[in-house]
């Protein structure tokens, strides 16, 4: 862990507990177009995957995607986002590892991040932030990764990436970074925390 000198963050799931959000966003896509609500398993793979794949998955049926498709359009993530919570030890954190480290989003969100960020009063506090729309393949694909050790000229070993899903242990992988997994014991990971603030002893800070 001496080598590291880039540390980089999924969001849902590891920055905030977006379970609530999440599942009133696509529940209100469902309902609209007749269909039941999340069920756990859909929930999964809403959670880890973009919204397009996400909506892909829920709806199999061409003609109902469409209009799933559409209906989105018309909606906005702005009332979803305060239901959003963050990681309690998440700000003091970044404020201890800023001096010392760079910090980095890696997201399969897309253009919510932004608004995510200003409304947590989180603008400023990463130095590189990359979602899905920044990239021609999102997690699993290892493109959002390989594009923050681009950018800061840094080699795999010299970044950890802190993840929750599957998607994250798959990315993390091929792009040989070391994963921290995040309140999921059951990912193949370098380290396993269950508080942000774990962080601070990995760093030896």
């Amino acid at each position: 862990m001496n080598k590291i000198r880039v540390v980089v963050f999924d969001c849902d799931g590891v920055m905030f507990d977006t379970t609530a959000s999440n599942t009133a966003y696509y529940n209100q896509i469902l309902n609209y177009c007749g269909n039941p609500s999340l069920t756990s398993r859909q929930f999964e793979y809403a959670h880890m995957h973009t919204a397009d794949a996400a909506l892909a998955y829920l709806f199999s049926d061409e003609k109902k995607l469409n209009k799933a498709q559409d209906y989105r359009k018309t909606m906005s993530y702005l009332p979803f986002i305060k239901g959003m919570k963050e990681e309690p030890h998440l700000k003091p954190l970044l404020n201890k590892i800023r001096p010392h480290y760079k910090t980095a989003v890696a997201t399969n969100r897309s253009d919510t991040m932004d608004h995510v960020l200003k409304q947590h009063g989180l603008e400023g506090y990463f130095d590189l932030v990359v979602t899905s729309l920044d990239v021609e393949h999102p997690k699993p694909h290892p493109e959002l990764l390989i594009k923050i050790l681009t950018y800061f000229n840094v080699k795999p070993d010299e970044a950890i990436y802190v993840g929750d899903s599957k998607l994250d242990e798959m990315a993390a992988k091929a792009a040989q970074i070391p994963l921290v997994s995040y309140n999921n014991s059951t990912l193949a990971a370098d380290f396993h925390i269950n508080s942000l603030k774990e962080i601070e002893g990995l760093l030896n800070l």
